[in-house]
């Protein structure tokens, strides 16, 4: 699978449970979130406009999507961002995410993605003072996991657990069908 095909099996309405576990005070949190994922052409003005930002060509962009969330537990919040995949050049499967910036962001972070031999998707996020590695993965074609580690320089750390089912759209049959066989071997 490379990161196109990923970005295209996540595309559709998904209902998201996160549990949380704050390490150093032993604590958790939990949340649930509807959450749409609509896939954006390499051309469409957002993309173009993420990447003059993180000042990289728009043609090394390789997909787009955008990310909209409605938070219903423990509070409710909504939000939206758009995210790009730029591909190493001698290595597809590794690349840049450039994401929107949030409003506690002083400057751009591109993260970092590889599609794993097994089809899962790693993200890594440096910033100054804080790190973070999120891993999704299709255990089928209408259930996505993600596992996430934050790590703050002041070794404060939280781990996290989500599990994301399609509520709406389809993934690509071909596609689908392909995961559905990963997911099982």
């Amino acid at each position: 699978m490379n990161i196109e095909e990923f970005f295209e099996l996540s595309a559709g309405k998904w209902f998201s449970h996160r549990t949380s576990h704050h390490l150093a005070d032993k604590q958790f949190e939990h949340g649930k979130s509807d959450i749409i994922i609509e896939t954006l052409a390499t051309d469409h003005p957002e993309v173009i406009k993420l990447c003059q930002l993180y000042e990289i060509a728009p043609d090394s962009a390789s997909c787009g999507a955008r990310v909209t969330w409605n938070s219903t537990e423990p509070e409710k919040s909504n939000g939206s961002t758009v995210l790009v995949s730029v591909p190493d050049a001698d290595n597809p499967a590794e690349g840049k995410l450039l994401r929107q910036m949030n409003h506690t962001e002083k400057a751009p972070v591109a993260r970092r993605y590889k599609i794993d031999s097994d089809d899962a998707l790693t993200l890594t996020t440096e910033y100054e003072t804080m790190w973070s590695e999120e891993r999704l993965w299709f255990a089928s074609p209408n259930l996505r996991m993600r596992a996430s580690v934050l790590k703050h320089s002041d070794g404060f750390s939280i781990a996290s657990f989500t599990s994301e089912i399609r509520m709406g759209g389809s993934p690509p049959a071909a596609k689908a069908s392909e995961t559905a066989n990963s997911a099982l071997s």
